[in-house]
């Protein structure tokens, strides 16, 4: 049982790790949790001399987490305005109008 717990717990902390490189946002909350559960259970199952390797997993799982939550609530996104882009959408208006305007 435990070694089973144990991959599983291996298994989320690798999604968890990925899921947090990507720009997946709060989404990456899900694996996150299922992998402290995970690792949770594979502590509880192990004996002394065995727990660590599951706190090396909760340490990379804290971090995720860490690092999503960082992510999210401190980084903001801003738009800015493009004044070329719309300097050339104004002058290729005008330029349209005037091919319009010799056409007929």
């Amino acid at each position: 049982m435990r070694k089973t717990l144990v991959i599983t717990a291996v298994i989320f902390t690798l999604i968890s790790v990925l899921f947090t490189i990507l720009p997946l946002d709060t989404l990456a909350l899900a694996p996150i949790g299922l992998a402290l559960l995970f690792n949770f259970l594979a502590f509880k199952k192990s004996d002394a001399k065995q727990r660590k390797f599951t706190k090396r997993l909760f340490i990379i799982t804290y971090i995720c987490a860490l690092v999503v939550l960082g992510k999210t609530y401190l980084i903001k996104d801003k738009v800015a305005v493009d004044i070329k882009f719309e300097q050339q959408k104004v002058e290729s208006k005008k330029e349209d109008l005037k091919d319009l305007e010799g056409l007929e």
